[in-house]
């Protein structure tokens, strides 16, 4: 049901291989990883950690796939699907990044952009939703980047470092996304036409220089400025 690779700029996801099962001993044996993401107390036991790993991750009907950075091949943390309901196209959604060091540097936000696109273009869900702790800020910031809105809030509903915390649900839906993505790709293209219209002024900028003798550009370098200078002035006018 999953593919065996998605790619993005910054993240891979590729589907679980036995040869993970010490980074799910590391990241689920770490107190702050626990504390982040467990209703129970303290981290999984190793047992445990084995349990869940040969049956929610690599199992048959496994929705899980691994975070690895694009660049290094390094793994990083795992992203799945659960509870899928291919009545009313719905599914449960979960992530971690493991690795401490790999924080804060947007992996965790791109592999649940990849998941969602899954989710919606290819695995044809209406709807994809999470629970997040109050506390976990970090967290709440990068699902809110992905798209996904507050629903509702179970007050009070987890016990961590010596109070009561609420417990939110997010939810994200297909046409939301699509919408966000539309979005993007519009902004990514208006980026892309500031970048060419700089360019194109720079380059008609120093054509005096060029003009005059001053550079003696090369055959590839003044075909190139040629064709940014007219782009750039063909911008200006429209």
């Amino acid at each position: 049901m999953l593919p065996e690779r998605i790619e993005g700029e910054r993240v891979v996801l590729l589907r679980h291989t036995p040869a993970n099962l010490p980074a799910f001993r590391r990241w689920y044996g770490d107190a702050e990883i626990a504390r982040l993401n467990r209703h129970q107390s303290g981290p999984m036991r190793r047992d445990e950690i084995e349990r869940f790993f040969n049956a929610r991750i690599l199992g048959l009907d496994s929705l899980a796939l691994a975070i690895h950075v694009r660049e290094t091949g390094r793994l990083i943390g795992s992203c799945a699907f659960s509870q899928i309901d291919g009545d009313n196209g719905s599914a449960l959604y979960h992530i971690t990044i493991g690795e401490r060091d790999a924080w804060n540097h947007g992996y965790g936000t791109e592999a649940t952009d990849l998941m969602l696109g899954l989710a919606f273009d290819r695995l044809g869900l209406h709807r994809v939703t999470l629970t997040v702790f109050s506390f976990n800020e970090r967290a709440v910031a990068s699902y809110r980047k992905s798209g996904f809105v507050l629903e509702g809030t179970a007050r009070q509903a987890i016990w961590r470092d010596g109070r009561f915390w609420d417990e939110h649900t997010m939810g994200i839906l297909a046409e939301e996304w699509r919408t966000l993505r539309r979005a993007r790709d519009l902004q990514g293209r208006r980026a892309e036409d500031v970048r060419v219209l700089g360019e194109g002024a720079a380059l008609a900028t120093s054509a005096p220089e060029i003009a005059s003798g001053a550079v003696a550009p090369t055959d590839e370098v003044a075909d190139e400025a040629s064709t940014l200078v007219a782009a750039g002035r063909t911008r200006s006018r429209g």
